[in-house]
């Protein structure tokens, strides 16, 4: 066995072996030190053991934290169902907390409850951090110190990554449109290209309002409307005018009236200057006595011997 077989042989063991992925230095620290390989020497062993399992099952692939063997994606539907327990899931405040914090980093809580609109739960970062997916990397200087978060080499290798320069651009994320516009990154020429379509519906609709339109028989056309609302205000502007002119007359007749029809007092008035001014006739005069005459003892002698006699 040459040293070049076995040395790859070592590798081989060691990544079947640690259930994790091994960076160089952890696979130069399995040997002595008088036997540590190169990491140039490293890296020509990978590749060769990449070509030895090309149409197979299984590959080699490098992650955020180094290298590993793992079974190819294509034969994954099969190789899960040995395992009993399902994957969890997670719910989608988990998942857009963990896309900010990665295409955001570093970021406070604070600032993705901004892009959310809603609070971040305490248990979504617990979880986060459980699953050491995101960790504190530091503390903004600002009042308060809020705790700076960021993604691990774990999240890197759990999504299959070798870094953050891998992650899908947010254009090629179709599923996520709300992280899209949540992280104002939306791709220019998708939005110009939704622009018409919203236009051409406008066209579709018309030009009539939807809140306006009312449905079945009971949709009153705008003629009608427009109508009724003139005749509405012909007959409001006339009302007045009316009115002006009925109280006009009543205030004529009332003027006339009061000239026609005397008061009691120029009644009373009238009376007295008739009775005061109007000749008596002569039978309703009253009767008055001649004035009494002084006769002298001459002139009462024969009277009163007419009267005797």
């Amino acid at each position: 066995m040459t040293e070049q077989n076995r040395l790859k042989q070592i590798i081989e063991a060691a990544l079947l072996a640690a259930g994790k992925p091994l960076s160089l230095d952890e696979m130069i620290g399995l040997f002595a030190e008088s036997e540590q390989p190169e990491k140039k020497r490293l890296r020509e062993v990978l590749a060769e053991l990449t070509e030895d399992y090309d149409g197979r099952g299984i590959e080699v692939t490098e992650v955020g934290s180094g290298f590993r063997i793992q079974v190819r994606a294509e034969f994954s539907p099969w190789v899960s169902k040995l395992w009993v327990e399902r994957p969890p899931k997670y719910s989608r405040a988990l998942l857009e907390t963990l896309a900010l914090i990665a295409y955001r980093q570093p970021i406070t809580r604070g600032e993705i409850e901004d892009i959310r609109g809603v609070s971040v739960s305490t248990n979504i970062i617990k979880t986060l951090t459980e699953r050491e997916w995101v960790r504190v990397v530091g503390h903004r200087d600002v009042p308060g110190k809020p705790a700076l978060y960021a993604t691990t080499k774990e999240f890197l290798d759990y999504f299959n990554l070798k870094s953050l320069n891998e992650l899908p651009t947010l254009a090629e994320i179709r599923d996520l449109d709300s992280i899209n516009r949540e992280l104002e990154l939306q791709d220019p020429d998708k939005v110009s290209d939704e622009q018409p379509d919203g236009d051409a519906k406008a066209a579709e609709g018309g030009e009539e309002d939807p809140e306006t339109q009312q449905d079945g028989d009971d949709a009153i056309p705008t003629d009608e409307i427009d109508t009724e609302s003139t005749v509405k205000e012909s007959e409001a502007e006339a009302e007045p005018e009316v009115f002006a002119e009925s109280s006009d007359e009543t205030d004529s007749f009332d003027h006339l009236d009061s000239a026609e029809t005397p008061s009691a007092e120029d009644d009373t008035s009238d009376q007295q200057i008739d009775v005061d001014t109007e000749p008596m006739d002569d039978a309703e005069q009253p009767e008055t006595e001649p004035p009494a005459v002084a006769l002298s003892d001459e002139e009462q002698t024969p009277l009163k011997t007419e009267i005797d006699e």
